[in-house]
Formats: structure tokens, sequence, C-alpha cells
């Protein structure tokens, strides 16, 4: 079965961010399914240091769906958020009567997709599970 993309769908990808993917993961699940804009004011006020790096890429994601797309802001919600794992960056401290000490940073992969609001109520029109008379359409 071959999954087709929405030409809707608008993709920024963050790659080898210097931070745990459990930490970023913790505000990704924050975020995952909200509007663009109050995604926005989230990741304004939250205190932790992830929440920079996934601000910075939701903007980049909303800013490509608005250059490239045309889409407009107000329609937008994020529609898919992920965090996968990096590299792992190996370094050796040096400790005491010549000894080594191993640092592990762990980096990670962010990817956030975008997609408009009225394209996906309009596929769930066009299929089955959608009942016009429940919502009362």
């Amino acid at each position: 079965m071959i999954k087709r993309r929405s030409r809707t769908e608008v993709k920024a990808l963050a790659q080898y961010i210097c931070m745990s993917p459990h930490k970023a993961r913790r505000i990704i699940d924050q975020i995952r399914g909200r509007s663009y804009r109050q995604t926005l004011m989230i990741l304004d006020l939250m205190p932790y240091r992830a929440a920079y790096h996934i601000f910075k890429l939701v903007y980049s994601a909303g800013a490509n769906a608005r250059h490239n797309k045309g889409l407009s802001e107000v329609e937008s919600f994020i529609s898919k958020a992920e965090v996968n794992g990096g590299a792992i960056v190996k370094k050796f401290k040096p400790r005491a009567r010549g000894r080594s000490y191993p640092i592990k940073r762990p980096t990670c992969h962010i990817t956030i997709v975008v997609n408009t609001r009225y394209i996906l109520l309009n596929k769930l029109y066009q299929s089955n599970l959608f009942n016009r008379n429940k919502f009362g359409l």
C-alpha cells in the first residue's frame, strides 16, 4: 500500500539538536494536534530549553506553508510532530589519577508537519467514516 501525502501538508525538519529525545518529546506531546497560533503561544511561555528549538521549528513550518503553498495561518494546525533519536556524541573527560570518564551527549531529530483544517474535514466528508446525520450536515 502506497501512502500519498496531502498537497497541503508542509514539513519542517531539524536535525542533530543537542538534547535528549526524551526531553524534546515532553514538549512535543503538549503541542500535537493544536492550532498553529495556539502552539506558538504555548511554546513561548514554556520554561524548558527544548521549547525554544521547537518554537523556531514550528515558526519555520508556518513560514514554509505561507510562502511555498500559500496557506493561511488561521486554518493551520500541527498534524504530525515527532522526535527521533540522533547520533550520540561521545567525549572523554580527564579525571583523577590519569583516568578518563566517558560523556555521552545525545542528539535528536525533530519533525513538524503543518496541515489545514478544511482539507482534513473535506477528506473526512468524502470517507465512509464520516456520518452526515450524526453531525447534522
